[in-house]
């Protein structure tokens, strides 16, 4: 062999060589190929830096125990809505009725495609991009579509955390600053603020100490410098907690993931000892049949159970593609799913139970103010004593005596009644008073504590759970943005991760604004549940009816050792994609009747007004709309007509010192499969499939028959280790 070939040169040299298949044929003596490791890449030109990036994909960062990757999981999907949206959703839907739609569809719907982006992570283990790339390249638009929508969630959940990080410093004070309404000093005049006076004092720090709220959305009103710095430290706690990937994610888990059920532990027991907590527990679990057949609470349960678990984020499938191939994902399901449902029950039984307490105070309250009016009746003669039962006594009046006195009055007072204005002080109507959101957290709850015993612990307690809560949502959503991204581009993961801290940022101060709320509510309520129903319908589709369920089943049984349920089949096959096509219909019809808008804080009203959005606003709002879901169309378009390279005409294979690395291009197919198996034409498999960069999540094989064209080596996807068997 001629001493300036390239086999020579290999030999004597540590760099990694690039030959023609000329060179291979000609020169090359056979290759040990049962030591090798090979690497089907789809770039075109088969460069050598792809080939060694693809080759050292066996080194990607794995998790350090099974315990680490769960409280990832549950850190991700149990957030800031368990809290706060779950008990809403439950409050405002008919209580224990609710739970029925919402179990219905966790069952159908939620375990089901959660499962299944567990089971496409681990097996092909990269981030969306490369795993709906890898399932079918012309949805392959799905995992970039996944990355702008973690972004736009990212950008105002951060927000939230800003919030909680504000109320956790002020609540290191006692009396709660929140406690009592302001008291302004003009000379010796001392008069309360007008806007808490008419509101409450917790609802005037909420949207006046806190947000500084402006009138509507058209009015900015500035940054608020507050706000601003606790974005900032939130940031810096997200940034901290993701620039080494899993390496720091995965131990920040352990505490944000745990703390949390700490918390509510001790919430529930302190809630159970209030007085009046069983009236709000009550409350909660007596069903109201009649939401049952509200096709909105299903609609509501059905974009509940995607949020709650994080489906078409990115997150799920990220986590996962850190697992080794042998991870039991099966049980993963459905462990964190019924963890996630446990705490959203959980959160909510802490909450009625709270609001049980506020409830009993509040409508004491009332009795004390009307039965103060019936007083000053009696004495300027407009009602007779005579109308007053003989046994009530105003000095302690009990809530069941002062409803029999307002019904004697009403029934004698029957004509002019209404212009006494007394209340009727029902229990009933202070449990129904559903609070939306960050409504419940910021203004209810915090309330609620205000009457708890050594409250400022309650409350620094409470916001540290919001946090920690927030921080590991927070941490599966940059995960759904960098890993992706990482895998697909290699570009440096420190770097592209202060990167995406800074730039979210600056973008979010957008809702630092004066005004900044009602852009929260643009982005949770509208932006991202669209988008994110379209992206989870599609990949329910690209591996059910694309890749095929019967395929993927089998490919889940070699990689799990056991056959998952055939319920499974009949979900993603039917049930599952009918039930979202049938959501997604109904979103847009509920956006074309219900015209978008936003509860907006006045004034000079201290009180909420629903507000439509402006026409710049619903043009922002389409606009989010359509960038979230654009590169799904864009990318099947270029696709379909070939504009955008698959990368399937293209062959690397490279070698480096036993290890097999070689770059092949535009082999015609029996060459291509000759060489690779070692094999004449005539005992080689069928030729690998054109246009196409992934073959599918694995086979018996590394090339399929084209009777089965998705085979195991597909562009870009590196087998870390080859068993003899199957060369």
């Amino acid at each position: 062999m001629p001493k300036n070939s390239k086999v020579t040169q290999r030999e004597h040299s540590n760099e990694h060589v690039t030959e023609s298949v000329a060179d291979l044929l000609a020169l090359e003596e056979p290759v040990d190929y049962k030591q090798s490791v090979l690497n089907v890449s789809g770039e075109a030109g088969g460069k050598q830096k792809a080939a060694e990036e693809e080759l050292d994909a066996e080194d990607r960062p794995a998790w350090n125990s099974k315990l680490q990757y769960i409280l990832a999981q549950i850190g991700f999907s149990v957030g800031l809505g368990n809290i706060w949206r779950f008990p809403y959703l439950c409050q405002k839907n008919g209580g224990g009725a609710y739970l029925v739609p919402y179990l219905v569809l966790l069952i159908i719907i939620g375990i089901p495609l959660f499962f299944l982006e567990l089971a496409v992570g681990q097996r092909i283990r990269r981030g969306s991009i490369g795993v709906w790339h890898y399932v079918c390249p012309r949805l392959g638009g799905i995992g970039f579509s996944s990355c702008i929508v973690c972004l736009f969630v990212g950008l105002y959940y951060n927000v939230i955390i800003g919030w909680s990080i504000f109320y956790f410093f002020k609540s290191f004070q006692y009396p709660l600053p929140w406690s009592e309404c302001p008291v302004i000093r003009n000379g010796t005049m001392a008069v309360v603020e007008a806007e808490c006076e008419k509101s409450s004092a917790t609802t005037y720090f909420w949207y006046r100490e806190a947000l500084d709220i402006s009138n509507s959305i058209s009015e900015s009103g500035g940054l608020n410098w507050k706000m601003t710095l606790c974005l900032l430290v939130a940031w810096s706690i997200v940034g901290m907690a993701v620039v080494k990937g899993i390496q720091s994610s995965g131990k920040v888990m352990y505490f944000s993931s745990l703390f949390p059920y700490v918390v509510l532990a001790c919430f529930l027991v302190r809630g159970l000892l209030l007085r009046g907590a069983v009236d709000g527990i009550l409350h909660m679990f007596t069903p109201k049949l009649d939401k049952m057949l509200d096709p909105q609470v299903w609609r509501e349960a059905a974009t509940q159970v995607f949020f709650a678990l994080g489906l078409g984020f990115g997150g799920v499938i990220a986590f996962s593609s850190y697992n080794k191939q042998d991870n039991n994902c099966h049980f993963d399901a459905a462990l964190v799913s019924f963890i996630n449902f446990f705490t959203s029950v959980l959160a909510t039984l802490v909450v009625f139970a709270v609001l049980g307490f506020k409830a009993n105070i509040m409508n004491e309250k009332c009795v004390v103010e009307n039965a103060e009016k019936i007083l000053g009746y009696l004495n300027s003669n407009v009602l007779s004593r005579d109308l007053i039962p003989p046994h009530v006594n105003f000095s302690h009046l009990t809530t069941k005596d002062y409803a029999e006195m307002y019904n004697v009055i009403m029934t004698v007072k029957e004509d002019r009644f209404s212009a006494l204005g007394l209340d009727p002080c029902l229990l009933e109507d202070e449990l129904d008073k559903s609070v939306q959101g960050t409504g419940l957290a910021f203004i209810a709850f915090t309330e609620a504590m205000t009457h708890f015993p050594a409250s400022p612990f309650w409350s620094v307690m409470f916001f540290l759970m919001l946090i920690n809560l927030g921080l590991g949502s927070m941490i599966g959503t940059m995960a759904g943005i960098t890993t992706p991204i990482i895998d697909t581009f290699k570009v440096p993961k420190e770097m592209f991760t202060v990167g995406c801290c800074v730039f979210a940022f600056f973008v979010g101060l957008l809702f630092v604004q004066r005004s900044g709320n009602y852009f929260v509510t643009m982005f949770d309520d509208y932006s991202a549940t669209l988008p994110l129903t379209v992206i989870v319908i599609l990949e329910n589709i690209a591996v059910a009816w694309i890749y095929g369920t019967k395929k993927f089943m089998q490919e889940l049984t070699e990689m799990l050792g056991f056959r998952p349920y055939r319920f499974y089949f009949y979900m993603w096959k039917f049930v599952s994609p009918l039930c979202m096509a049938v959501l997604t219909t109904a979103s847009i019809i509920q956006l074309g009747v219900t015209p978008p808008g936003y509860s907006a804080w006045i004034k000079e009203e201290a009180a909420e007004r629903y507000l439509y959005f402006p026409n710049w606003a619903m043009a922002l709002l389409i606009t989010l709309i359509v960038v979230a879901t654009l590169p799904i169309p864009v990318v099947f378009v270029l696709r379909h007509f070939h504009l955008l390279s698959d990368g399937s005409n293209t062959l690397s294979v490279s070698y480096k010192k036993g290890r097999m690395m070689k770059d092949v291009s535009n082999l015609e197919e029996n060459d291509e499969t000759r060489f690779i198996l070692s094999k004449v034409p005539s005992e080689a498999p069928s030729p690998m499939p054109t246009h196409r960069s992934y073959l599918g999540p694995g086979s018996t094989s590394p090339l399929e028959s084209s009777g089965n064209p998705n085979g195991r080596y597909g562009s870009g996807y590196l087998l870390a280790s080859t068993p003899e068997s199957e060369l």
